[in-house]
């Protein structure tokens, strides 16, 4: 993934999506090896990032690649069964939903998500087109949050969307 330019290009394109503000507290929810941890690092240095999986494997490979400081730090557990500090201004769910399962699972994710962020913070989930309607509708469906933008990249081998929500308030 580091090197992949379909992925690169895919980091680039969800970076571009979010509102421009700066961001203080960062979570990415199914950070793997933590490549785009990286790229939110290099993106916002004066944020505090947290990257969070399930795999310690690939958590020992992000810690590698991005080492813990005192403003990144990855977090080993289960999303839908860890509670996750809340007050985070920006959220990232990247290729992750399609894991967790189906329906009550995909909803119990839904409110998960929705509890880490702020009063004005901002949620991103990025995931295959078309696969990403079904995903999406999801968090469209918990009721809290607003979508903001939804944008389709038809970028090869592999289509995807960008979707970005902020609370309902």
């Amino acid at each position: 993934m580091a090197t992949d330019g379909y992925e690169q290009q895919k980091y680039q394109v969800t970076l571009k999506q979010l509102p421009p503000r700066p961001y203080r507290r960062i979570i990415e929810i199914g950070c793997a090896e933590g490549v785009f941890t990286g790229a939110l690092a290099a993106a916002y240095p004066d944020a505090e990032i947290t990257g969070v999986d399930v795999s310690e494997r690939a958590l020992a490979r992000a810690r590698a690649r991005v080492p813990e400081n005192g403003r990144v730090r990855f977090v080993h557990a289960d999303f839908l069964t860890h509670r996750c500090e809340p007050r985070h201004d920006l959220v990232f769910c990247s290729e992750t939903l399609y894991y967790l399962g189906r329906h009550e699972r995909l909803r119990r994710a839904s409110a998960q998500l929705s509890d880490l962020l702020t009063a004005d913070g901002v949620l991103v989930a990025v995931h295959p087109w078309p696969e990403a309607a079904r995903l999406h509708g999801y968090l469209d469906a918990h009721g809290t949050l607003a979508r903001i933008s939804d944008e389709v990249y038809e970028i090869p081998p592999r289509p995807f969307a960008v979707t970005v929500w902020s609370p309902k308030g």
